[in-house]
């Protein structure tokens, strides 16, 4: 697929109804041949739209108004070239941790967590977080996370997690105020309960700083995951994360886990961690898929505001 194609796919299927501000820029550079060409100098993996617009966003510029957004970007081409060389979609979205929280609490307790691609690590802490499912409250305090489900009912309890570590390429620290302006920028425009959340859920994080490690996801694994304590359910997890990652890499990293003791949840779209036989997802949203030890569970979306249980 070509970048201009990329860009018009995200328009239509990942910002339209959810962004439109984003919607709006994507559109607009999936047709300007400057703005393409600057993106054609760029490694595949950085040509994304979340990285550029996060970047845009980071450096102070303009999002609301693409002609705007276009005289920023051009204007200001080696900041933000140099930017989306070093820089990668570290999206952490504490949200994610609702639907994660059904399968967690059904796990045999206490919990050892290790999140693959954790950035700053904010999905850690799905046990300090409260949530609604609809109107099911499970536990007190800020940040509260909503999750619409379906199929399946609400978790009665929270988690116990004695033991959270992360890895990732380039671990972001929650007590570094560029790192969370960094992750402030990537969330969307509009999205100021989101940004709320952000803050919310690093201010927990920043109380106790999990475990970074920083590492490859199939190389590192194993030395981390030894260091979980005994007596604790190991359950590596991930979300959104290896649509990033090659081909051969994701292949070796799923032989690897599954080889782990413990637990593997994964939340991934389904076209980069397939499974056979998935049922429809439900609406045209572009959904991942929940799964635990290679068994699909639900569908669920991007940012954990919904899920529809189908085991």
């Amino acid at each position: 697929m070509t970048t201009a194609a990329d860009y018009a796919e995200f328009a239509a299927r990942e910002a339209h109804g959810v962004s439109p501000a984003y919607e709006r820029l994507a559109l607009a550079v999936s047709r300007d041949h400057e703005m393409l060409a600057l993106l054609g100098t760029l490694p595949p993996a950085k040509r994304q739209p979340n990285l550029l617009f996060g970047v845009v966003r980071f450096l102070g510029g303009p999002v609301e108004d693409p002609a705007a957004f276009r005289d920023f970007t051009m204007g200001n081409r080696p900041a933000v070239e140099a930017e989306m060389r070093t820089r990668a979609t570290q999206t952490n979205e504490a949200g994610r941790c609702a639907v994660l929280l059904p399968v967690l609490a059904a796990l045999p307790q206490p919990l050892a967590l290790l999140e693959v691609g954790a950035s700053a690590g904010l999905c850690l802490y799905p046990d300090r977080y409260a949530y609604r499912y609809g109107d099911h409250p499970v536990g007190s305090g800020e940040p509260v996370l909503d999750c619409a489900v379906t199929g399946v009912a609400p978790p009665a309890r929270l988690p116990d997690v004695v033991w959270r570590a992360g890895l990732d390429l380039n671990p972001l620290d929650v007590t570094s105020p560029a790192d969370v302006a960094w992750l402030d920028a990537l969330v969307w425009p509009e999205h100021e309960r989101r940004r709320a959340r952000l803050r919310a859920a690093a201010a927990v994080a920043a109380t106790e700083p999990p475990l970074l490690v920083r590492g490859d996801l199939a190389d590192d694994l194993p030395d981390l995951a030894a260091k979980a304590p005994a007596g604790a359910t190991l359950v590596v997890f991930h979300t959104s994360v290896l649509y990033q990652v090659p081909a051969p890499r994701r292949e070796a990293f799923a032989e690897m886990v599954r080889g782990l003791p413990g637990h593997w949840i994964a939340n991934e779209t389904p076209d980069v961690l397939p499974y056979p036989g998935l049922p429809e997802p439900p609406g045209a949203a572009l959904h991942n898929v929940l799964a635990l030890d290679g068994t699909p569970l639900a569908w669920t979306l991007s940012h954990g505001q919904a899920m529809t249980w189908f085991a």
